[in-house]
């Protein structure tokens, strides 16, 4: 009996194995909160070579969240935890619960947020890895922006709202 295996990408390492792997508590704090939301950063850019980042995203009640956007450079995976967020598939916002999944491949237009009176918490992935923290933490400065520095603000952070 013969198992067809798809291939794998290449081999990226070289060696006999090592010890090189993270652990971050459940009970680590957020790296970033503002308001009623907070950003915890699993893996960043910088941390996967690239590869990925991954957040955990806290929305408190009637957080809200981004309107429609697509991004040119990578990929966006929504993963509901908890509550009830609202998702933009580019066609239709829906209720997302907790166990659903929602992947925007590269210019897939997209939004979500939390509209309801609950918390509510995702997981999300970008692939391949960005630096999104900056703009997570550069958000709330937008009120202080001129129109073309938001403008620039979005492109310069793979932003692009519809």
């Amino acid at each position: 009996m013969s198992l067809h295996v798809p291939p794998y990408p290449p081999p990226r390492y070289d060696g006999d194995g090592e010890i090189s792997a993270t652990l971050r508590k459940a009970e680590t704090p957020a790296d970033f909160e503002v308001g009623p939301v907070k950003y915890t950063y699993l893996a960043t850019e910088k941390s996967t070579g690239g590869d990925f980042g991954l957040y955990r995203v806290d929305l408190g009640p009637q957080a809200g969240g981004p309107g429609p956007h697509f991004h040119k450079a990578m990929s966006e995976s929504f993963f509901v935890l908890s509550g009830r967020i609202q998702l933009f598939d580019g066609r239709d916002w829906t209720v997302g619960e907790q166990g659903d999944y929602l992947y925007v491949p590269p210019g897939g237009i997209h939004g979500f947020g939390n509209q309801s009176d609950e918390p509510a918490a995702i997981l999300m992935l970008f692939a391949p890895g960005a630096p999104r923290e900056f703009y997570f933490e550069g958000l709330p400065k937008l009120g202080e922006l001129t129109d073309d520095e938001r403008r620039e603000f979005f492109i310069r952070n793979d932003n692009f709202l519809v």
